[in-house]
């Protein structure tokens, strides 16, 4: 599933190369009020498999549009793909195959494990490095990138979790509920194409801090 806000340079991109991986039974595409000629680009698209878009009447958020896709999923494997190019279709296939052999039930695309990337901003680095190691502290784990945007669930677990973020807390969110439900998450490496803020990256100091806070309540709460 593919949450999209103001991507029309990138949305007509990344859905013909998920088409072409061969590996989506279904595409959904969730529209979060885009301002941007993204819904018009969307109302264009084929191929095959034919997208199922889906749109909120107004900006919510990622998360948001996340929880929106997972509910409307029929498959049993269920994938978070960012529609702005920075993940790579073409890694599918390494995240599936922990689950093909019943290694896993989630599986993270780490983006430090070693695989190809393009420099990144250094602060935005610390960032996700200070935030995993925050993950592993407060969760007794060894994750290398809890904020990957590159997620593969079973449907029948995350479809049971309860998942109220709306924004980019998503991933934290999602990540505290699954170590807490002793749930497998493996990890493999993926390559990474980093957006600047200039070419139209979204997250920011402010999502640093409501991830923070995200990963203290629910290591109380659920």
């Amino acid at each position: 599933m593919i949450p999209v806000y103001n991507e029309a340079k990138t949305v007509r991109e990344i859905v013909g190369r998920v088409q072409a991986s061969g590996l989506a039974y279904e595409i959904i595409l969730v529209d979060d009020g885009s301002t941007d000629g993204t819904r018009e680009a969307l109302q264009r698209l084929d191929g095959t498999p034919p997208p199922l878009l889906l749109l909120h009447p107004s900006n919510q958020g990622k998360g948001a549009a996340v929880r929106t896709g997972i509910a409307a999923a029929t498959g049993e494997l269920i994938l978070v793909q960012d529609a702005d190019l920075e993940y790579d279709p073409r890694d599918i296939a390494k995240l599936l195959q922990p689950m093909e052999e019943g290694r896993a039930q989630v599986v993270y695309g780490s983006r430090f494990l070693g695989a190809p990337h393009r420099v990144t901003m250094f602060w935005h680095l610390v960032a996700n490095k200070m935030l995993t190691l925050m993950t592993n502290v407060l969760y007794n784990t060894i994750l290398s990138d809890m904020e990957t945007g590159y997620k593969l669930f079973r449907a029948d677990i995350i479809k049971n979790i309860p998942l109220r973020a709306r924004r980019f807390e998503f991933e934290p969110e999602v990540t505290a509920k699954l170590l807490k439900r002793r749930i497998r998450i493996f990890e493999v490496p993926i390559s990474f194409d980093p957006r600047e803020y200039d070419e139209g990256k979204k997250i920011g100091l402010s999502d640093a801090f409501h991830a923070v806070w995200t990963l203290l309540k629910y290591r109380v709460v659920d």
